[in-house]
């Protein structure tokens, strides 16, 4: 019962470290397809059957994980592994070769499977900063061990204490026992995407030993080194984040009624007025909003860039798209790169639309103070003439 109690307590743990931190994860969330990553790690592990605290030879494992940062401080990730674990054993009351009180060393093949949850102590404790470059996270979590029991006879003490019995040990099947652990690591990114690991684990599992050992539960250290890869690279941005389209929505009927207006005119004076009309109504800085950390482009943009495509392909001279971002949010070199790509995709959607390259220049202004009256719209996109 006590080892239960133990190892329930560790699966716990991956729970109430989600209780603090409360204002940074309100601030910053993930989109689903964001922040996904995956992980491969190597390095030694210690096991110590808990009969007499000894521990046996290391020996090389490895693990493949998966997960998911769902801001920047809670994760979660899901971990398999594989090993031969090494342990010794001192049989008091057993013997798998013969005379009771032997000690040995034996070895057994091992398959892990962990549900870990992540906690950013990094993030939780100093803020989120996208351009740090160190991240040391906590980890808790339950799982299930993998391994085949002693497939031999062997000697028990009887009832008096007196004498052994001959008994047979196990079927040989494949078994899964429970576990827990906790444990720290540590993420060095070298890009936005790639990062190297460091990671240290304690465990405690229900023995798997069968009648090699009279301890009911198995103690494991694992220390090891890897590498993740961040699909898309590191991205949050505010939870509460939210773009009024409404009066990007009106500038675009607008726009529409204008182009439909030159359509109609008279064919003679057509070809004048809709180059005079679409300039004032197309060219004279038409914004594309964007959400706060993202340059995607959502269909509004991309029917308002499609409207401002056609009449830039019926004009000459050259065109700008200025990106900006909101000062208050992020840091300069990440605001410089949010703005490049902010002008990147708009750029790349209006050649898209056929309009030719060297009618645009790209123009990326990083982190500015507000160009409107809120945050929000700093967050922009402008096309036009100056």
């Amino acid at each position: 019962m006590k080892s239960k109690l133990i190892i329930l307590s560790l699966a716990l743990a991956a729970t109430t470290m989600s209780v603090s931190a409360q204002s940074t994860r309100e601030k910053y969330t993930s989109e689903g397809s964001k922040n996904i990553f995956i992980s491969a790690t190597g390095g030694v592990s210690l096991v110590n059957t808990g009969k007499d605290g000894k521990f046996g030879d290391p020996a090389p494992h490895v693990t493949l994980s998966v997960g998911k940062w769902f801001n920047p401080v809670i994760g979660l990730r899901l971990q398999g592994g594989a090993w031969k674990a090494n342990y010794n054993s001192k049989y008091n009351h057993i013997s798998i070769t013969g005379a009771p009180g032997a000690e040995q060393s034996y070895n057994k093949n091992i398959g892990i499977a962990r549900l870990d949850m992540l906690y950013s102590l990094t993030n939780a404790l100093l803020g989120y900063n996208p351009d740090r470059k160190v991240n040391i996270s906590a980890f808790a979590g339950p799982g299930l061990t993998f391994a085949k029991t002693v497939h031999q006879s062997a000697y028990q003490l009887d009832g008096s204490g007196n004498g052994y019995n001959k008994v047979p040990v196990s079927d040989n099947k494949l078994r899964s026992f429970v576990n827990g652990s906790v444990g720290l690591l540590a993420n060095f990114y070298v890009s936005d995407a790639v990062s190297i690991d460091l990671e240290a684990r304690g465990e405690l599992a229900a023995s798997y030993l069968g009648y090699q050992s009279t301890a009911r539960t198995m103690g494991g250290l694992y220390f090891g080194a890897g590498l993740t890869y961040t699909f898309g690279g590191r991205e949050f941005m505010l939870a509460a984040a939210k773009v009024d389209n409404s009066a990007l929505l009106d500038e675009i009927n607008r726009l529409r009624r204008e182009l439909e207006e030159c359509r109609n005119r008279a064919p003679e004076v057509r070809t004048v007025t809709e180059t005079v009309t679409v300039k004032e109504a197309v060219f004279n800085k038409t914004p594309i909003f964007f959400k706060i950390g993202s340059y995607k482009l959502d269909s509004y943009a991309k029917a308002t860039i499609k409207l401002v495509a056609e009449g830039i392909k019926q004009n000459g001279g050259t065109f700008k798209v200025q990106a900006y971002a909101d000062k208050a949010t992020g840091s300069p070199n990440f605001n410089q790169k949010l703005t490049d790509n902010r002008a990147k995709a708009v750029y790349d959607a209006l050649v898209a639309e056929g309009v030719p390259a060297s009618q645009l220049q790209i123009v990326s202004n990083g982190g500015v103070e507000n160009l409107f009256t809120e945050n929000e719209t700093t967050r922009v996109v402008i096309m036009g003439v100056d």
